[in-house]
């Protein structure tokens, strides 16, 4: 079965038309890998989908406190200090099982390879700045 893989150029007033093609293309179960360099925007376009999806509760990165849950169904991580074993031993791991989407930042190799044997729905967003506008690389990584 062939990836779906869609690219998305825009600036940051467009932020709310990429959320909305995610919506409609990703399911509403599914752990969301957000990819990309230090300040290339990733907390920015979890804000824009939490707005998308209706929520207005502040949207800020999980890096101290590794989640964040801003609806019974949307999730926010912030893995960059996180190995997946210390993820294992917290307990994190459990938290995806939780319907809805888990927006992750900084998920690593291990953790996806883990996801994708069990099962998980899992895309990834790849964030790669190009001037000041941004290209949203969408992919679903286990068609």
């Amino acid at each position: 079965m062939k990836r779906e893989t869609i690219a998305l150029e825009a600036g940051l007033e467009e932020l709310p038309r990429v959320a909305e093609t995610m919506i409609e293309r990703i399911p509403e179960d599914a752990v969301i890998a957000l990819r990309g360099d230090l300040a290339a925007g990733k907390t920015t376009l979890a804000q824009a989908i939490a707005a998308a999806l209706g929520h207005d509760a502040s949207v800020t990165s999980p890096t101290f406190s590794l989640q964040h849950t801003y609806s019974p169904r949307l999730f926010h991580y912030d893995l960059y200090r996180l190995s997946f074993d210390e993820m294992s031993q917290l307990g994190l791991l459990e938290e995806f099982e939780r319907p809805g989407w888990h927006l992750v930042e900084w998920m690593d190799d291990r953790l996806k390879a883990f996801l994708a044997a069990a099962g998980y729905n899992l895309w990834q967003v790849t964030i790669l700045p190009e001037e000041d506008r941004r290209i949203y690389r969408i992919e679903h990584l286990n068609a």
